[in-house]
């Protein structure tokens, strides 16, 4: 039935546990797994004349790390079950947009997400990118927690 899964992480526990069952459920529909890790852009409040100095080049280029090494978890996993993979970082300051977009370029057929389950204020701030991608794919979305 499912073909084509796009599994976006960010390597949380919660995304490795997703990863897992991704795998699983990959095997038994013989499908493959595109994953995406998102970075978003280093926000920064006005710090006035007082506060420490952040390298943005070195933030990002820990996050592109950080990104790569999610990816390479799910490859590693993929490819121990034989799964075809293909995995993919990009950068957005609304990872929804890009989870929607990777799974219209390559033909995904499903999207499997964790829910890290945001609640209160955090959730009224932030938002959750797992509403953003229900809202905004016409495709099935597997939230898994």
């Amino acid at each position: 039935m499912f073909k084509s899964i796009l599994l976006p992480t960010d390597g949380s526990d919660l995304c490795e546990k997703a990863t897992a069952t991704a795998v699983e459920f990959a095997k038994l529909h013989q499908a493959r797994i595109t994953a995406i890790s998102v970075i978003q852009p280093l926000l920064m409040p006005s710090l006035g004349d007082s506060g420490a100095m952040i390298s943005i080049d070195q933030y990002e280029a820990d996050m592109k790390a950080a990104a790569h090494d999610h990816i390479n978890k799910v490859a590693a996993a993929a490819s121990a079950a034989g799964i075809p993979f293909e995995g993919m970082v990009t950068a957005s300051p609304n990872p929804y947009e890009e989870i929607v977009a990777a799974a219209e370029k390559y033909g995904c057929d499903l999207i499997m997400m964790a829910s890290h389950g945001r609640t209160g204020l955090s959730k009224l701030l932030m938002g959750s990118e797992t509403q953003s991608v229900l809202s905004h794919t016409k495709l099935p979305v597997l939230v898994l927690r």
